[in-house]
C-alpha cells in the first residue's frame, strides 16, 4: 500500500517537474551566446527569481526525497523466490545405484573393456619375372 502510494506520488512529482522546467525561458548562456551578446550572460548574470525557478527546486527535491523512500519501501518489501533460487537452495540429490546392464545376445567385450586393435595383414612379398 505505502509502496504504490510512494510510486504515484513520485511519477505525479516528474510530470510536474518536468512541465515546470519546459515552461522555463531559456539562459541565454550557453554555447549559442559566445558569438555575441553581453558578457553578465555569458558569466551568468543575477537574474529574478520566479515562481517557475522556485517551483523546479521544490519538485526536484520531492522528487529525490520520493525516491530514496521509495528505496526504502522497495528493500523491506518481501519479494518471493524464483524457481531458480528454490532449485539451488534444495540438497543435492543423493547418488543411485546404476541399473543392471540388459542381458547380451551375443558375446562381446565387457563394458568399460576395450580390446587391442589388430595386427595388420602381412604384406606378400613382390612377384619375380
Amino acid at each position: 500500500m505505502l509502496y504504490n502510494l510512494l510510486l504515484a506520488l513520485l511519477i505525479l512529482d516528474g510530470l510536474i517537474l518536468s512541465a515546470v522546467v519546459l515552461l522555463q525561458a531559456g539562459q541565454g548562456g550557453g554555447l549559442a551566446s559566445m558569438g555575441g551578446g553581453t558578457t553578465d550572460l555569458v558569466l551568468g548574470g543575477r537574474q529574478a527569481v520566479t515562481i517557475l525557478h522556485k517551483t523546479s527546486w521544490i519538485t526536484g527535491g520531492v522528487f529525490m526525497v520520493l525516491s530514496f523512500l521509495l528505496s526504502m519501501a522497495a528493500s523491506n518489501r518481501a519479494v518471493g523466490e524464483s524457481e531458480v533460487q528454490r532449485r539451488l537452495r534444495q540438497p543435492a540429490p543423493t547418488q543411485q545405484a546404476l541399473p543392471a546392464a540388459p542381458l547380451q545376445t551375443a558375446p562381446g567385450p565387457a563394458p568399460g573393456v576395450t580390446t587391442p586393435p589388430a595386427a595388420p595383414a602381412p604384406v606378400p612379398p613382390p612377384a619375380k619375372p
